[in-house]
């Protein structure tokens, strides 16, 4: 196979991202290895032959599936495959493998196995979105996806409070009305979202605002595939020194240590305990 071809008998896995939606984003590269490859490894093997009839390519090699539930279950059989000298070709139903799909595991497995792994790069949810959302991009995370039940999906909100990055997460469309709520009631209102639903696809749909805004849209119910860009938080201003050196004199008269009071406050805070602590001494 041109690129990722064996050598010298020692097979490989090859990650190859395929199209979200619009079949014209698949890569020359991945027909070529759709091709060519001895085995490709299909999160559904019903969308892997839809995908490949509409590339108007066949796959000559062995075809299985690897979904979730039969990762774990196919990990000896395609280590072996590449120990023998195949090259493994992996594609997911969409976007890039091991990005909250299926493809970890066995990456961690070749790696463990000084096995090679390569990439056909290409479409990918995160970026997409990420790119389009308006919101900044210079530093980003990704987060899965947030949980399913409430109490743990608001704890989940809480862990983004003070996030500096934006983030971006996927959620089902089903899900989607409860989960922005539970981020109003968590982040509040005002911060800034944008909600990706059937990116590339003919009904794509980008919805830019707060995150009250668009709790109330999605109360109507969304369909399709969605993925959610989180703009950060904004900066907090932290006490001031001088309010920092009243506590630390409230405690110090309530009976603590100079130097204990200093640096719980100190710590708590986020500053320096010895600039506070000279701060106590020099009177504030």
């Amino acid at each position: 196979m041109r690129g990722v071809r064996p050598v010298s008998g020692s097979g490989r896995l090859v990650l190859a991202a395929t199209p979200l939606g619009d079949v014209r984003d698949a890569s020359p590269r991945l027909v070529d290895a759709l091709a060519t490859a001895e085995v490709v490894a299909a999160e559904d093997t019903r969308r892997l032959r839809s995908l490949a009839a509409a590339l108007d390519v066949t796959p000559s090699g062995r075809v299985v599936s690897f979904y979730d539930q039969v990762e774990t279950a196919r990990l000896p059989g395609l280590l072996e495959a590449m120990r023998e000298g195949s090259t493994v070709l992996l594609v997911t139903d969409a976007g890039m493998p091991s990005v909250s799909d299926p493809g970890y595991r066995l990456v961690a497995a070749c790696v463990a196995e000084d096995i090679t792994v390569t990439c056909l790069p290409g479409p990918s949810a995160v970026t997409t979105a990420l790119a389009v959302s308006g919101l900044p991009s210079d530093r980003f995370c990704f987060d899965g996806f947030p949980p399913r039940k409430g109490g743990e999906r608001r704890r989940w909100y809480a862990g983004l409070v003070d996030e500096a990055r934006t983030c971006v997460f996927f959620e089902s469309p089903h899900r989607l009305a409860d989960s922005l709520v539970d981020a109003v009631a968590v982040l509040g209102p005002d911060r800034r979202a944008a909600v990706c639903r059937e990116l590339t696809k003919t009904y794509e749909e980008v919805r830019r605002g707060t995150l009250g805004e668009l709790a109330s849209w999605a109360a109507e119910g969304v369909r399709g595939e969605v993925t959610v860009v989180l703009a950060p938080a904004e900066p907090r201003e932290g006490p001031s020194m001088e309010s920092l050196v009243a506590e630390v004199k409230q405690r110090v008269a309530d009976g603590e240590r100079l130097k204990t009071a200093a640096a719980e406050v100190a710590e708590a805070a986020g500053v320096g305990k010895k600039a506070l602590y000279d701060a106590v001494v020099s009177g504030g």
